[in-house]
């Protein structure tokens, strides 16, 4: 004897056709002009030991289930006979078969959305990546009909600018503008066969990005300004190919304290502007110049400073010693979200106080940000 609550539903014969709807199957035949890949359901219902003590449920089951195929329209229902002598013999359904395209619309109520997808499949054909991504994602792409044609005129501008090295503001396309390109970058990368991210996109493409920027504070001669120019914002491939006669150079994480530093005449001190450290640490100069890197005694502190190593080996911590540390316990705060990475950037003393920090040797999420350390204190030691 079965469990009624176990038989299956007119719900569970849907859920088996949506399947085949959501990956794509019966869609990408459909477009094609294929033939119905036909799915076949076995029912789970009532045997011969139920029809007397849930002859009603059974009959009632049977009857929910002719219901649901609409006379054949939703699909069609292969019967069979159960019982015998004692409990009489009844025709239940055994199997529900959906044969054709237009049973498995009927049966999810997506007759709109099929021949849009076949309508977009057909607009496509002459594009063949469009063409392709389309057949591999059904679903996305009918989530995308309304605007196909802006996502096919977009995709054509994109592909026929490879390596311009235009800003996207600059685009063109008929119903395409940048925040609709930005919108639907990661349909249009898979298309064009290009990373997804931001910058990566556009860089793959050929197409200019908004530069990177590194601020920084000189003495005029160290950098070859004009008399009187003592902070300035470059852009950072133009900042790499200045001719340097400075000696020395200090990256400091903290902005006020940036514009605090002493900058000696042979020196120029960089804002590190915490994880963007690398645009400033990536300047390739700096390789021939003394570098000195100041930032929060914390694991991030030290994260930044590993980043700072992965392009200048060189460069030297500054005041992110256990000595400043202990000496500023009055002012030791709490990181809020701590990293425990391994770091293979720093020296021996310095991986030895991370390590302390990430094992709350001295207190819980421990951190002594740069701008509370003494400025006497600091001063003695910048210059």
């Amino acid at each position: 004897m079965s469990d009624p609550d176990r038989w299956t539903t007119p719900a569970g014969v849907t859920a088996a056709v949506r399947r085949r709807w959501n990956d794509g199957t019966l869609l990408r035949a459909y477009a094609i002009g294929g033939t119905f890949p036909a799915i076949d359901v076995p029912l789970r219902g009532p045997g011969a030991a139920d029809l007397g003590e849930h002859f009603d449920a059974s009959r009632a089951w049977a009857e929910s289930m002719r219901r649901a195929s609409r006379a054949g329209r939703a699909f069609h229902i292969d019967s069979g006979r159960i019982g015998g002598r004692l409990a009489g013999v009844t025709e239940v359904p055994l199997r529900a078969v959906i044969d054709s395209y237009e049973q498995a619309w009927t049966l999810l109520d997506v007759h709109d959305e099929a021949e849009e997808f076949r309508h977009l499949v057909a607009a496509s054909v002459e594009l063949p990546r469009v063409y392709q991504w389309a057949l591999s994602a059904p679903v996305a792409a009918i989530a995308l009909a309304s605007s196909w044609s802006a996502v096919i005129a977009a995709y054509r501008w994109l592909d026929s600018h490879r390596g311009s090295g235009r800003y996207l503001r600059q685009v063109s396309a008929p119903g395409v503008d940048t925040k609709f390109i930005e919108h639907h970058r990661g349909v249009l990368a898979a298309m064009l066969d290009v990373p997804a991210g931001k910058s990566a996109f556009a860089r793959e493409l050929g197409l200019a990005t908004k530069p990177t920027t590194v601020r920084l504070r000189f003495n005029p001669a160290a950098l070859g300004m004009p008399a009187g120019v003592s902070e300035a914002v470059l852009r950072t491939d133009e900042l790499r190919r200045l001719e340097v006669r400075a000696q020395r150079a200090l990256i400091v994480e903290n902005e006020i304290t940036y514009l605090s530093a002493p900058v000696p005449p042979d020196s120029v001190v960089l804002w590190g502007k915490g994880y963007d450290v690398e645009e400033a640490a990536s300047i390739h100069w700096l390789a021939n110049l003394d570098v000195t890197y100041w930032g929060d005694i914390d694991t991030h502190g030290f994260s930044i400073l590993n980043r700072v190593r992965a392009h200048l080996p060189h460069a030297r911590s500054l005041l992110m010693d256990r000595e400043t540390l202990l000496a500023h316990e009055s002012h030791w705060g709490q990181e809020t979200d701590p990293t425990n990475v391994a770091l293979t950037g720093l020296n021996a003393a310095e991986s030895t106080l991370y390590s302390d920090l990430v094992t709350d040797r001295y207190g819980r999420s421990l951190r002594l940000e740069q701008e509370l350390i003494d400025w006497e204190w600091a001063v003695q030691r910048l210059i």
